[in-house]
């Protein structure tokens, strides 16, 4: 079993930099990945470190799309006040709450399937990610 400058094993590394993601959110997240980056020479644990931040950074960024779909809604509501009209959808809320928590259950359970993939130094293919990754990473 391949062993870190830490001494741990690549896996365990590998593991907790998807946990950290998923448990410790950003400020963990990229200190563990920075760390990996620097100073480990195991191609597969980059990969996975880079892999963790950008999925985070994704669903960051999917969540926050999602979070501006009501503040237009209310900005064409206060647009439409001006003019003597209302324009008001209440279902959409509904919707984007429940689309914002599958969001985040698909969120939960695709960064402990990848951590406990590289228990094993395997891993689950996402494919707009792992092309990225494989397309600008050098081996």
């Amino acid at each position: 079993m391949q062993k870190t400058r830490m001494g741990i094993s690549v896996g365990l590394l590998g593991a907790m930099l998807f946990f950290a993601a998923l448990f410790g959110g950003y400020v963990a997240a990229i200190l563990l990945a920075g760390y990996v980056l620097l100073f480990e020479e195991n191609a597969w644990l980059k990969k996975s470190a880079v892999k963790s931040v950008a999925l985070l950074v994704c669903f960051s960024i999917l969540t926050a799309l999602l979070g501006l779909i009501p503040s237009l809604i209310g900005f064409i509501d206060s647009i439409c006040y001006v003019f003597g009209g209302g324009f008001s959808i209440s279902i959409i809320s509904k919707i984007l709450n429940v689309i914002t928590s599958a969001l985040s259950i698909i969120r939960t359970v695709l960064f402990l399937l990848l951590g406990f993939k590289a228990l094993n130094q395997s891993s689950i293919n996402v494919p707009v990610v792992d092309d990225l990754i494989n397309k600008y990473m050098a081996e």
